[in-house]
């Protein structure tokens, strides 16, 4: 290759760089304008908004390849292990959070589980609330339990695993459904989407968990973070109740660092404590917990009554 024409290689890839730059910054000027313009609706209609354009944008990232806001530094998976002075092969617990867009990855250290990573999810499909019935396009809500059987690695979506929907806790219900994942890519029809590369990581630490003989690992998934203020931001929700009695499981976690012994009762979840427990990879029952917690919230409801759902409540795809 001759040096003129090297330096127009060159040029012509400069050219491409800075054009590819310019497009990803109008794109990012015009979802802040959408963004503006959202933040001027009525709070409901906002929450809605807010959410399908969080997932259009990330399917937009992940059309460009572009890892999603928050990806950890995956190239230094090891390196991130060492300095939270933890290691592959120990027992793990997962949480979810729908309206965040958060999966978080828990190791058990000292006799306590510590947050190792979290990873943001590229997308999920349906509504805040939990999945009713085959169809409906909703990511699950509740506390699930995976074990090796569930794990698939030659999934269409790179890899995945299923998390066990329906619970003892949906079929009291009726609730119906299958094959709810965490997988890769970024296409979901009631399931979690990761990107490739970030369920790779996952993949590494689910499955090296099993070969250090952890028999299940527990996931939580809640519908935002389970604070009083989203809470009350988010009532009036035909869910109310619902959430409140995920709550008491998500405190019991957040107070002893062992997820709590989960089962149903009177189709209600209810929690025993995960430190009392034998089993410290939080197994979901079928039955009664042994001396199970009191719920620290109420169940609210509008006028005693179990409220409707709203059209356009929360986040529609």
């Amino acid at each position: 290759m001759s040096e003129p024409e090297d330096r127009r290689n060159t040029k012509r890839t400069g050219r491409l760089r800075r054009l590819l730059s310019s497009l990803f910054g109008l794109a990012t000027l015009a979802v802040v304008t959408m963004l503006a313009i959202v933040l001027l609706l009525p709070p409901a209609e906002r929450e809605r908004r807010l959410i399908s354009l969080k997932r259009h944008y990330h399917v937009w990232l992940a059309s460009l390849d572009h890892p999603m806001p928050g990806t950890p530094d995956l190239t230094r998976f090891d390196q991130r292990l060492t300095e939270k002075g933890m290691a592959l092969g120990t027992p793990i617990f997962m949480r979810i959070f729908k309206r965040d867009f958060e999966l978080e990855i828990w190791m058990l250290k000292d006799g306590r589980y510590e947050l190792f990573s979290t990873y943001p999810i590229c997308k999920w499909s349906g509504l805040l609330g939990p999945k009713l019935k085959t169809g409906d396009r909703q990511a699950p809500e509740g506390f699930y339990s995976v074990d090796r059987s569930a794990i698939n690695p030659n999934s269409r979506w790179r890899r995945s695993f299923n998390l066990g929907f329906p619970n003892a806790y949906d079929r009291a219900y009726g609730r119906t459904g299958s094959f709810l994942m965490v997988h890769g890519g970024c296409g979901s029809i009631g399931c979690y989407a990761m990107t490739n590369d970030v369920i790779d990581e996952i993949w590494t630490i689910v499955t090296r968990a099993f070969d250090g003989g952890q028999k299940r690992f527990q996931v939580q998934v809640f519908p935002f973070r389970m604070i009083e203020a989203n809470l009350s931001r988010f009532g009036g929700s035909q869910w109310d109740s619902y959430w409140a009695n995920l709550k008491t499981g998500h405190d019991l976690f957040e107070a002893e660092r062992l997820p709590p012994v989960v089962g149903v009762c009177g189709k209600t979840y209810a929690f025993s404590s995960g430190a009392k427990a034998r089993d410290v990879t939080g197994p979901v029952l079928a039955q009664c917990p042994a001396d199970p917690v009191e719920s620290s919230l109420p169940r609210r409801r509008s006028g005693g009554v179990a409220m409707m759902p709203q059209p356009a409540e929360l986040a529609a795809d």
